[in-house]
């Protein structure tokens, strides 16, 4: 239990040290003191030296009894870009999940996401509060944007689409998602549609313009719980159904069901838990139940690959694919495990 009493004051003080700019100023100048870390950083000397003991306990940072300097020890050999993908990680956990996180009991019993009334006065979910609060969106998008250009290329080397195929991306948000199967699955005839809420509209079609797709991307606005556009061979679902409940996801798949003729293709992207729920090396159950329901729904969360499968064909698909990412090939800081289905509507 005591690995989960000092969970927050780790995070914490681990983010603290980047944050001051701590690592850095040690990655320039290895061998300098707590006295010479808070002279170059604003801080209270005692303060630095305490901050570190954490560091210097799990190896990130040396300490050297003679002289009294630190110097980069673990992080020493870490790469830039993994370090930018670490921290753009614990950006977004400090801003969007630590704080709201503190009323997610309250989140499980209305259903709601109780933090963001609390300090953001905010009724609705995390993806509404993010178009009107900066702190939120920043962290946010710099973490998914980095998040969707190393899994679009994985999601689209295991699926298939038709050449010349009419490709629906539901709840495709501001055209990201389109743009990469535009660019990963182009053939002659192909075309892909974003469908997502009304006020998305003017974003994607310049985000289209700016990617030179616009010729072969375009929007339809809408509310998925109202009606999925018909008309396409092929419909993309990622990173939504986990944002609901059972009930909603078989809305949602329902749905496009009677939007597609038999034999249409609908392929999804969603974390999975494992099927063992003791598997130690899979991240997904650690984070997501109170991410999901304590900041972004107060409702939905991830599945086992299995229960995918299952609710699939319950809403009359026949499953063709279902496959989740390697561990071993997985980025070293990832936290959930993605996997891809991919069904056809049966007769």
């Amino acid at each position: 239990m005591r690995d989960y009493m000092v969970g927050p004051s780790r995070f914490m003080s681990l983010l603290s040290c980047f944050e001051l700019g701590l690592i850095d100023r040690l990655r320039d100048t290895p061998g300098l003191t707590a006295a010479e870390l808070g002279d170059a950083v604003g801080a209270k000397p005692d303060a630095v030296e305490h901050l570190l003991l954490l560091l210097v306990k799990e190896g990130f940072v040396a300490y050297d009894e003679d002289s009294g300097g630190y110097a980069l020890d673990a992080f020493a050999d870490l790469p830039e870009e993994d370090l930018r993908q670490v921290l753009a990680r614990m950006a977004m956990i400090k801003a969007v999940a630590l704080r709201q996180l503190f009323y997610l009991t309250d989140s499980v019993r209305t259903g709601t996401t109780v933090g963001l009334k609390e300090l953001y006065g905010f009724e609705g979910n995390l993806y509404g509060a993010l178009a009107e609060h900066k702190d939120l969106r920043e962290p946010w998008a710099r973490l998914m944007n980095g998040e969707t250009a190393h899994i679009d290329p994985w999601f689209f080397g295991n699926i298939d689409v038709p050449s010349g195929a009419q490709v629906l991306d539901l709840a495709g948000n501001t055209g990201l998602g389109a743009i990469h199967t535009y660019k990963l699955k182009q053939s002659p005839g192909l075309r892909v549609t974003t469908f997502d809420l009304p006020e998305k509209e003017k974003e994607c079609l310049e985000n289209f313009r700016a990617h030179g797709v616009d010729e072969h991307c375009s929007f339809i606005g809408g509310d998925v719980f109202e009606g999925v556009p018909k008309g396409f061979d092929v419909v993309l679902i990622k990173h939504f159904l986990p944002m609901f409940d059972k009930s909603d996801v078989f809305r949602i798949l329902e749905a496009v069901n009677q939007s597609l003729e038999p034999g249409g293709q609908v392929h999804l992207l969603v974390p999975v838990y494992p099927e063992n729920i003791k598997d130690t090396d899979n991240y997904t159950v650690d984070f997501f139940p109170s991410f999901f329901i304590g900041c972004a729904m107060g409702q939905g969360g991830a599945q086992k690959m299995s229960t995918w499968q299952r609710w699939l064909e319950e809403c009359g698909f026949e499953v063709t694919k279902a496959v989740a990412e390697d561990p071993a090939e997985m980025l070293p800081h990832a936290l959930p495990v993605e996997a891809v289905l991919s069904a056809r509507k049966v007769s």
